[in-house]
This record gives structure tokens, C-alpha cells and sequence, in this order.
């Protein structure tokens, strides 16, 4: 069993004393505990798994919280000098600012700023922030019509295809390189219904291994015996194809056998897709009285969509419950948001996977990730639960519909699975052991993190094809 694979084994649970430790942000004291627990000889196999991946996650936990709330107010100050400690305790109580216990004391998460201006569109007018992308910007930017233009093109002509080039790379940080070996996986584009003339351009160096193009997280790998630092690169292209579905239609009860791919969809997946009473007490809720699996879909899109926050969120290593934590706080980013969708989808009987990778626009480029459903008669149908936020932000009600059912034509689909080895399989813990974006790398004693290496992405070409 790798490292990874240990994770599946959260849901046991933590020990009582280690769990309070974890809750005060005593972290040095559940390592301790864990450490102690794991060399009894009867521990169970399964808790010794939990306690074993519990003890990684506690380890990453702090550092995605280094703020004291001095320092974060006077992170909103130096560019809204008029905020308030009255607003502050508001921000607090809603969740816009997460936190938790360091040694009993609140520490701030790193990018709690970035999170307010993009999920209070007020607020980052006020601290004169302006963010990229077209799901980010307000009503009649740039961005907004881009998106509308799009859902025009696809209503119209049936689909709105682009061709796209992007370079991709990483590099291990001169302070954290020392010679030895080295195992890279970068991801690229991966065979799916909106992907076509996949071509890898170049690669450096150039003996990569390239995953087949269908497999579930497809990669480009490097192994290598390093002697002086350098960076790894992919440039690839492709052609990518939004197709328009109404999903607006009224659906009838379809019947039959789902294909094997929809059959595999509707699982539980630990150690974050589970259905836990509350789960199963919200689906019941929100599909009751509902005739057919695309009023269901629509319903919980709609529940999720008009009631949830965008916000930035800390690494998904260290957080448990991902699903059922977003329907308790209302809050998530897109990855947690969409396993939220997919999560709902299953136990109500909708397969719905995952898929992931970047959003490639002409000007912006950043990793992103949404969800894809199956409904007899009609095959697979797609959400984009943070771009329906996004509309909501821009007070755009026929996009938000839009996007159900269907996605805009700036993506690069580089993951068809969650929480899948790779080709070549990673021997220590990742960075993101659920998804992969940005890219992973690993020496022969243990996996690097994001802030042991530097990684870059950029938009090559880009022209549109209708």
C-alpha cells in the first residue's frame, strides 16, 4: 500500500485525546499521541492506517494558517484603511474568514484576503482588486461577455470549438535541490468527449514518459538521476469542443441498463465521497417529490448554486469530510464545491464523476475543477457548480442555468477520475493526493511540497474556431 492510499482510511476516526489535541491545535501533542498509539503491536489494521495518514495532515495543517488576526487586519488595512473591527467579527461569523486553533490560539489561513474579494464582489471594488478569469469578473467586463458570447455560439451553432497551446513546467527550488533522484509527473491533456488532436510539442527533457491518453489522470513523467537543478517542461495542443445540451428541457423517466462507466459513478469513494446520515438526509430533502434524475440533478445544482460561497481553500490533504463540510458551512472552491455536487448526485442514485485540469483562456490560465453527470437518454451532461456561483456574483441567471448541463469551451480536461494513482505511481505522499493541476515531484525518500518547487503555466496560442 503507497502512502496515498492510506488516506481512504480517514474515516475511522481519531482517538478521543488525539482528536481534542487536533481541535485546540495541539499538533505537536497528536503527534505525539499517534506516534505513541502506532507502536502497539494490537492496533488495529485500519486505525493504524487512519493514525498514519491523520499524522501526515496534522503535520501540513499549520502552515496553511500562519496569520495571527492582528496581522490579518492589517493585511485588509494596507488596502481598505476604513475596515472596521466590527466588520471583521461580521466577516468572522459568516465564514468569509476561515481559521482554526494554533496552541489554542486563532490563526488566520494565508489566503483569506484573496477569498473576501472574490466571493464579496463589494468588497474587492472597495480594496480595488480586480482578479482574473472570466468566472471571477463582474457584470459587463470583459470576461462576462466572453461567457456570453460563448453560450450564443453553442446555442446557435451546436457547439464553439478553440485551439489551444499551453508550456507547462516545474522546478525544485534551488534551496530545497540536493543531487540525487527524481521523479516528475506534470499533467497534459487527456482523451475525453471534448478533447481531440491531442499533440505533446515538446518536451524537456525529452525522454518523459507520457501516460495513454486515456488514462484517468493523465501525466507526463521523468524519472531522473539529477546531478545540477533544471526545470522539467511540456508544451502540448489541442483542439477543445463545447457541445451544447439543454438541459432546460423536461425530461421523462428513461429505463435500462447504465453502461459500465455510469454504473462505477454512483459509489461511495473514501475517503471524501461517503454517504454520511447527513448526506443522506440532505439528498432526500432536496430530490423529494422530484419525477426524474435531471429534475434531481437540477435540484441539488440549484441548492448548491443559490446558496453557496466561493471561497479559497486550504489543501485538500488536510481536510476531512470535504463534502459534507461544504453543505454544513456553505462555503468551498471549486473542487470542493463539485464533489459536494457529485457526492449528492450518487446517493441520490445520478452517477457523476469528476474531471479537472485547467481553464484556458486567451488571457488567464488557472487549474480548475468540475463535474459531469449521466442521465438515461441523454448520456453524459455537465455542472460547473463555481461557475454557477461566478453567475450568480455577476447577477447573470441564464448563465447560471448554462451551467447546467453544459461548460464554455476554455478548458484543458487533464483528469477524468478523483483520487487515482498515475500511470507511473507516485511512491510517497503528493502534494494533492485527490487531483492533479500543477504538477508533483519526489525525490527517493519523500514527495516535495508546493513550497519546495516553483510551477508555471502559460497560454502559447489561442484561436478560436466556430
Amino acid at each position: 500500500m503507497t502512502q496515498n492510499e492510506l488516506l481512504q482510511y480517514i474515516p475511522v476516526g481519531l482517538p478521543e485525546d488525539i482528536l481534542s489535541c487536533k481541535l485546540h491545535g495541539d499538533f505537536a501533542r497528536a503527534v505525539e499521541l499517534i506516534d505513541r498509539r502506532l507502536q502497539s503491536e494490537a492496533l488495529p489494521r485500519a486505525l493504524r492506517c487512519c493514525l498514519m495518514a491523520e499524522r501526515e495532515m496534522i503535520v501540513r495543517l499549520p502552515s496553511d494558517y500562519p496569520l495571527t488576526p492582528q496581522q490579518a487586519l492589517a493585511k485588509i488595512r494596507s488596502s481598505v484603511p476604513d475596515y472596521t473591527q466590527q466588520e471583521w467579527q461580521q466577516h468572522l461569523a459568516a465564514g468569509q474568514i476561515r481559521w482554526i486553533y494554533v496552541n489554542g490560539e486563532m490563526r488566520i489561513f494565508d489566503r483569506f484576503f484573496e477569498s473576501m474579494c472574490k466571493s464579496m464582489p463589494a468588497f474587492g471594488r472597495r480594496a480595488g482588486v480586480l482578479l482574473g478569469g472570466a468566472e471571477s469578473t463582474r457584470k459587463g467586463c470583459k470576461g462576462d461577455n466572453r461567457l456570453s458570447h460563448a453560450m450564443e455560439v453553442m446555442r446557435r451553432e451546436g457547439s464553439f470549438s478553440n485551439r489551444i497551446r499551453i508550456r507547462a513546467s516545474v522546478r525544485i527550488k534551488d534551496e530545497c535541490f540536493a543531487p540525487g533522484f527524481v521523479r516528475v509527473h506534470l499533467p497534459i491533456p487527456a482523451a475525453c468527449e471534448q478533447q481531440s488532436e491531442i499533440r505533446i510539442e515538446k518536451l524537456y527533457p525529452e525522454n518523459g514518459q507520457l501516460s495513454p491518453e486515456n488514462a484517468p489522470m493523465r501525466t507526463v513523467c521523468w524519472q531522473e538521476e539529477m546531478q545540477t537543478n533544471h526545470e522539467f517542461t511540456v508544451e502540448y495542443s489541442y483542439r477543445h469542443t463545447a457541445r451544447w445540451h439543454d438541459a432546460a428541457e423536461p425530461d421523462a423517466p428513461a429505463e435500462g441498463t447504465l453502461p459500465p462507466e455510469a454504473q462505477a459513478a454512483l459509489a461511495e469513494q473514501a475517503p471524501q465521497i461517503c454517504f454520511t446520515p447527513y448526506i443522506r438526509a440532505l439528498t432526500a430533502e432536496l430530490t423529494e417529490n422530484c419525477a426524474t434524475p435531471l429534475e434531481k440533478a437540477r435540484r441539488i445544482y440549484d441548492f448548491i448554486t443559490l446558496n453557496c460561497k466561493y471561497t479559497y481553500m486550504p489543501a485538500y490533504f488536510s481536510r476531512e469530510e470535504i463534502p459534507e463540510n461544504c453543505a454544513r458551512t456553505f462555503t468551498g472552491d471549486c473542487g470542493v464545491l463539485a464533489l459536494l455536487f457529485i457526492t449528492l448526485c450518487r446517493c441520490a442514485g445520478i452517477p457523476a464523476q469528476w474531471q479537472s485540469g485547467l481553464v484556458a483562456e486567451p488571457d488567464f490560465i488557472g487549474a480548475h475543477d468540475w463535474a459531469r453527470f449521466y442521465i438515461a437518454g441523454r448520456g453524459w451532461l455537465y455542472a460547473d457548480v463555481s461557475f454557477g456561483i461566478g453567475a450568480v456574483r455577476a447577477e447573470n441567471e441564464e448563465r447560471r442555468k448554462f451551467y447546467f448541463g453544459n461548460l464554455d469551451p476554455y478548458r484543458m480536461v487533464a483528469n477524468n477520475a478523483f483520487y487515482v494513482p498515475f500511470t507511473v505511481p507516485k511512491q510517497f505522499w503528493s502534494t494533492d493526493p485527490y487531483d492533479n493541476q500543477l504538477g508533483e515531484v519526489e525525490t527517493d525518500t519523500c514527495g516535495l511540497r508546493y513550497e519546495q518547487y516553483t510551477r508555471s503555466k502559460e497560454i502559447l496560442s489561442f484561436e478560436e474556431e466556430i
